[in-house]
């Protein structure tokens, strides 16, 4: 296809999509591959250089001066990467613009320049966060995976709701496939899969994307109005869980929270996590285990980030810490006006208003398991979530 002849010169671009292998250990770019280009690939370029030609007839005769094939950088939710490390202080990242740099450059360049002077992201940049990924995304059999799909979603519509369909599944819940069985459409959150819907009877647990009313509109609807008027019963595991421990874990939440989470020992705290522009790191739910122990649940997606949150703003001088819990524990939620009714029929809890409160948290017993049982509902109707160990779940 090489074209020759007079007319204006130009240069050939050709961004590799998906994965490529490299010499190195397991198909990694070699150590010193940066700003290195792969050979020419003149198939692949084809039915791009043709469509061009048929739209700039002038190409048909303009010498090629030179074929530039490069990698380019994309990330497991095609957004790019902004921010510090959450593991090693002072080392801030901009990387994996996904072809899309030129254009942020000059926003990402005045926000990462103030995230590194300020101390903490002057904006809310969250979708660009380093910390919206855990170690287990750097995988390189899913990146491999994911990434092929990434690069497609450039030029694919951008259909609401829409799920990633590789590097999948990477967690489940010891519910899976009880759940599946169920007619569950799953969707994945933090890498775990959890239940967007159920199908009904005769229905495929598949989303049909639309811009109008989906395919899972009644479906929904009867889930809703089960919530509403009966009891529903819900796999919230990928919830992220932390312990926190220490004597000065009491000051650290009090200073970092906006309500007041010095409670009694079982009360339940709803409350934002705010940083020093009084603006929203989070919002999570506390429970007050101890005089020197809260159990911490938060958002799916900020495992990390809330993680790393706590932790740097636990001065050198506090007796607190903070550990992760999310995959040892399940969360069953029980929710609607029949709640009780159906705690009822496998535990001899009391569940009274009197007996068990609104805002409130003790351990029960679930047939022959044990679960810390919360009092707390996000779904307007009478509602417990059960905490168990994952082995009990």
């Amino acid at each position: 296809m090489p074209a020759t002849g007079g007319g204006s010169e130009f240069i050939l671009g050709l961004l590799t999509g998906g994965a490529i292998t490299l010499d190195g250990d397991h198909g990694a770019p070699p150590d010193d591959f940066a700003f290195s280009l792969l050979d020419e690939n003149w198939d692949k370029f084809a039915p791009y250089g043709e469509a061009a030609m048929g739209l700039f007839p002038a190409l048909k005769t303009a010498p090629i001066t030179r074929f530039v094939n490069g990698p380019e950088s994309f990330t497991p939710d095609n957004n790019f990467i902004m921010g510090e490390a959450p593991k090693i202080r002072q080392l801030f990242v901009a990387a994996g613009f996904n072809s899309v740099g030129i254009a942020s450059a000059g926003g990402a360049g005045k926000f990462l320049s103030e995230w590194m002077t300020e101390g903490q992201a002057t904006i809310d940049l969250w979708s660009v966060d380093i910390r919206r990924f855990m170690p287990f995304h750097n995988n390189r059999r899913f990146l491999r995976d994911r990434v092929g799909e990434v690069l497609g979603l450039h030029y694919r519509t951008a259909w609401p709701n829409r799920e990633f369909e590789t590097g999948r599944p990477l967690k489940k819940s010891p519910l899976h496939d009880r759940l599946a069985a169920a007619g569950a459409c799953f969707g994945q959150k933090m890498g775990l899969e959890r239940p967007n819907w159920f199908a009904s009877e005769g229905m495929e647990a598949k989303t049909e994307y639309s811009f109008g009313r989906q395919n899972w509109f009644d479906a929904s609807g009867t889930e809703h109005r089960a919530a509403r008027e009966s009891v529903a019963v819900f796999d919230q595991t990928s919830f992220s869980k932390f312990i926190m421990k220490g004597r000065d874990s009491l000051e650290v939440l009090q200073r970092l929270c906006g309500a007041d989470v010095d409670v009694t020992v079982g009360d339940v705290i709803y409350t934002g996590l705010f940083n020093d522009r009084g603006t929203y790191e989070s919002d999570l739910t506390l429970v007050r285990m101890g005089s020197d122990e809260f159990y911490i649940i938060t958002s799916s997606q900020q495992t990390l980030h809330d993680l790393n949150w706590i932790e740097r703003n636990i001065t050198d001088s506090a007796d607190a810490c903070i550990v992760d819990v999310t995959t040892g524990y399940g969360v069953i939620g029980i929710m609607g006006p029949r709640s009780r009714e159906l705690l009822s029929r496998v535990s001899d809890a009391g569940l009274s208003n009197d007996a068990f409160p609104f805002g409130t948290a003790r351990h029960i017993g679930i047939g022959k398991a044990t679960a810390l049982a919360i009092r707390i509902t996000y779904v307007g109707e009478l509602g417990w979530e059960l905490h168990t160990p994952i082995d009990m779940m």
